[in-house]
């Protein structure tokens, strides 16, 4: 009983937290990438002490986790905690023609996360970087092995070279994130697998990029 009521309690919560319009925007938001609480604030066009207010009842219903970002450690990312949401978050909120998936070298995130996108959507993708390093990290190509993924061993690219009109960028990186200051960029805050440069390191951003793109494709409809 202590255990049935626990979880009635943890419904509740959600529930109640899940019950002011304002918390809905900020999950919906959510629901399709990372954001810092500036960002939504902008987003949502809603006061500092109000968004701290809602945050701190989502984050307390465990809707929402924060971590720091890589790039600037003074800056925060809030993520949706998706486990408590099955079920109740929308359909797709945005429509577009092509997705490119953005990090700092094109490397590694972005790669995966454009091979990721193709087995879950059928919305084109490619994939491109701030910076591009020279070759694709051996790490990320042993890692889409381990997991059955198809990824092509191509040349990393520039976004300047790469952008369309109309695209949706996405970023899977802090810093291009942060430098590109784009806001209808959507964010997907990944760990940098190459800094650590381990087969762990790899398999636990594969696998988080894997979630988070399973999550993000239902939301993004062709244009």
């Amino acid at each position: 009983m202590n255990v049935e009521r626990t979880e009635v309690e943890r419904r509740a919560a959600v529930h109640a937290a899940l019950g002011d319009p304002a918390r809905l925007r900020i999950v919906d938001a959510l629901s399709l990438g990372d954001r810092s609480p500036v960002e939504l604030q902008a987003e949502l066009g809603m006061p500092s002490n109000l968004m701290a207010h809602h945050l701190k009842t989502l984050e307390g219903a465990g809707l929402i986790s924060r971590h720091r970002s890589e790039a600037d450690r003074r800056r925060s990312y809030l993520t949706l905690e998706r486990a408590g949401l099955v079920g109740l978050l929308p359909g797709a909120l945005l429509t577009a023609p092509r997705v490119v998936f953005v990090c700092t070298a094109n490397t590694a995130r972005s790669h995966l996360a454009a091979a990721l996108w193709r087995t879950r959507s059928a919305i084109p993708s490619t994939s491109a970087g701030t910076h591009p390093g020279e070759k694709i990290a051996r790490g990320a190509l042993d890692a889409a092995h381990r997991h059955g993924l198809e990824l092509p061993e191509v040349a990393p690219q520039a976004l300047a070279e790469v952008a369309q009109p109309g695209d949706l960028v996405i970023t899977v990186c802090d810093l291009a994130h942060e430098e590109l200051a784009e806001p209808h960029a959507l964010h997907l805050s990944i760990p940098d697998p190459v800094a650590l440069g381990t087969r762990k390191a790899f398999d636990d951003a594969f696998e988080l990029l894997a979630e988070r793109v399973e999550d993000l494709a239902p939301r993004i409809a062709a244009a």
